[in-house]
């Protein structure tokens, strides 16, 4: 191995071993777990994650610090660090909160694809998650320590989809050989291409047409028999 190998090998050991800290801290704060001593205040623990999801909303996550943080809390910086050792995992946490795909099992993929965008929608609008979501994916791209612990984050808050996929190839209602990621992404896209380019807002009265549409390149037979009948 060159030496050039060598070190781009040695930056992703320390990448990981970065992320995987920032993954336990964020697990262990979430536990409840907490020093001997005074007892956890989940009044201030609520305050700092609140704290850090505005700060997301109004700056990004590049220019949030945990100074920030504390004073839009209400806090001491010590209360913060006893809890979270950067402002990584603190976000992660924070971010971990916010509104995601919840399972619906109706035993009609159509339907089941309806009930949890309309529920995801609603809260996705009622939430900063419309103003985070773009934060958090822009700074993933160029922030490979950040991209690491977020990603499995990402990817846990659809897993609801692709299990409704995974039931609708079971009940033979899409082919089996089919690529359920990229299906996951078909129906998710129009929420994603507004979001990120045309701004335009996806209210629940969206949700119809984004499934029929969705169907007719996943599952044509289901779509074409839903619209005969």
């Amino acid at each position: 191995m060159s030496a050039d190998q060598t070190t781009k090998s040695r930056s992703r050991g320390d990448r990981r071993r970065s992320a995987g800290a920032a993954l336990r801290a964020a697990s262990a704060s979430t536990s409840g777990a907490n020093g001997a001593g005074r007892p956890r205040s989940e009044e201030a623990h609520q305050a700092i994650l609140d704290a850090t999801l505005a700060l997301l909303s109004e700056q990004g996550y590049s220019a949030l610090t945990v100074e920030g943080v504390a004073v839009r809390a209400g806090v001491g910086k010590a209360t913060i660090y006893r809890r979270w050792p950067s402002k990584l995992p603190l976000v992660v946490e924070a971010f971990g909160g916010l509104p995601a795909f919840e399972d619906v099992d109706t035993g009609d993929l159509r339907s089941d694809l309806c009930g949890m965008l309309r529920k995801y929608l609603d809260q996705f609008n009622a939430t900063s998650l419309a103003v985070i979501l773009p934060s958090i994916i822009g700074e993933r791209l160029h922030n490979p320590e950040f991209a690491e612990v977020i990603d499995p984050l990402l990817r846990n808050r659809r897993q609801p989809l692709r299990r409704a996929l995974e039931r609708a190839v079971a009940r033979g209602e899409i082919a089996p050989d089919i690529d359920l990621d990229l299906a996951a992404d078909v129906i998710v896209g129009p929420i994603a291409v507004s979001l990120f380019f045309t701004g335009r807002r996806v209210g629940p009265k969206m949700v119809q047409p984004m499934v029929a549409l969705a169907l007719r390149g996943i599952a044509p037979g289901l779509a074409a028999s839903r619209s005969a009948s």
